[in-house]
C-alpha cells in the first residue's frame, strides 16, 4: 500500500517527535585507527581512534532494541584470509571480547535472548559485525542497503565494507523493510524528507542519510532528557558538522555516492543550525559517546 503524509509544522516547543518516549544508552564495541585528517578536512594525521558506536533502547511495549552492534569476534574470523584481510590491513582494529555488544549487555543483566528488534543503519562491517549474538531480533534496514551488498562477489564487497559471513543463517527470514513503514511527518524546517516510523507510534523514525553506504539510514527518538539523532556514518563526528568541516577528498574512495554524501553533510550541518537542541550523535564521534552516553539508563 502506498502512505502519503504532509509536512508538520514546526511547533513552539521545538519538538520533532510527538510519539512515545524511550530510554537510550550509548556505547561501542571496539574501535578502529585512521588518520583524523581523513574524516575531518584540516584534521591532524596522527592517527586517532574512532569507537564503533551502537546504541541500547528501551521501549515501553517492545522491549530491548540495538541500533547497530559495533564490532564483534566474528570480525576477526571473518578476515583472517585474503582478500577479506585487506578489509583489516586497511582498518586496524582493536576489539576485546568483553566489549562486545552481547558482553557488556550481559553485564547490565540483559540477555541476548531479550533483544527484540536490531535496526541497521547500513551493512558495514563495524556496525553488524555483533548480528549473529542476538538468536531472537528482527532486523530492520532499508531493503536498499541490503540489495546493494547482498550479490557481491569477494573483492566487491570488501570494497563496499561488507562481510556477508557476520550475518546470521536465517538474517533474510528475520528481517523487516523500513519503506513498509507507515511515513512519518517532520516539519518544514527539517532538512531531511520524512522518515519512517518503525512502530507506528512515534518513538523510532528512521531517516535517509544516503551517500557513505547506500541505503544508509539515521535514528531520531525522544527519551525523558531530550530528542537525538543517530547519524550513522553520516559524518565521523560532531566537529564535522558544528564546524562544517567535510572530509579530505580522499574519503570519497569508501563512500558508495560521494554526491549523495556532500548533500546530506549539508543538510546535516542545516540540522544542527536549524534545532541546535537536537543531539546529533555519529556512530564513531567518541566525544559525542561519552558526552551523552550516560543521560538515559535504558
Amino acid at each position: 500500500m502506498e502512505h502519503t503524509v504532509e509536512k508538520a509544522a514546526f511547533s513552539g516547543s521545538g519538538t520533532l517527535l510527538s510519539g512515545v518516549p524511550v530510554e537510550l544508552k550509548l556505547l561501542a564495541a571496539g574501535y578502529c585507527r585512521h588518520p583524523e585528517f581523513f574524516t575531518l578536512r584540516g584534521g591532524s594525521w596522527k592517527a586517532v581512534p574512532f569507537p564503533a558506536g551502537f546504541a541500547l533502547i528501551r521501549h515501553p511495549d517492545h522491549g530491548y532494541i540495538l541500533f547497530d552492534t559495533g564490532y564483534s569476534r566474528r570480525f576477526v574470523e571473518e578476515t583472517r584470509r585474503l582478500p577479506q584481510l585487506l578489509y583489516r590491513m586497511i582498518t586496524p582494529v582493536t576489539f576485546r571480547e568483553e566489549d562486545s555488544a552481547v558482553s557488556q549487555l550481559k553485564r547490565m543483566g540483559i540477555a541476548a535472548e531479550e533483544i527484540g528488534y536490531v535496526v541497521l543503519s547500513h551493512f558495514h562491517a563495524d556496525h553488524t559485525a555483533g548480528l549473529r549474538d542476538f538468536p531472537h531480533a528482527r532486523f530492520i534496514y532499508k531493503r536498499e542497503a541490503y540489495a546493494a551488498v547482498r550479490k557481491l562477489g569477494p573483492l566487491a564487497a570488501v570494497k563496499a565494507g561488507y562481510l556477508s559471513g557476520l550475518l546470521p543463517e536465517d538474517f533474510e527470514a528475520r528481517s523487516s523493510f523500513m519503506e513498509d513503514a507507515k511515513p512519518y511527518p517532520l516539519p518544514e524546517a527539517f532538512p531531511f524528507a520524512g522518515g519512517y516510523d518503525l512502530f507506528g507510534d512515534g518513538s523510532l523514525v528512521a531517516v535517509d542519510l544516503p551517500g557513505h553506504a547506500a541505503g544508509q539510514t539515521g535514528l531520531l527518538l525522544r527519551t525523558g532528557h531530550g530528542e537525538y539523532f543517530l547519524c550513522a556514518d553520516a559524518v565521523w563526528s560532531s566537529r564535522a558538522f558544528r564546524e562544517n568541516r567535510k572530509p579530505h577528498a580522499a574519503a570519497r574512495i569508501i563512500m558508495a555516492n560521494a554526491g549523495e554524501y556532500e548533500d546530506s553533510f549539508r543538510r546535516l550541518v542545516r540540522l544542527h543550525e536549524e534545532f541546535p537542541q537536537l543531539r546529533i550523535i555519529p556512530s564513531h564521534c567518541g566525544d559525542a559517546l561519552r558526552r551523552h552516553g550516560k543521560e538515559d539508563g535504558a
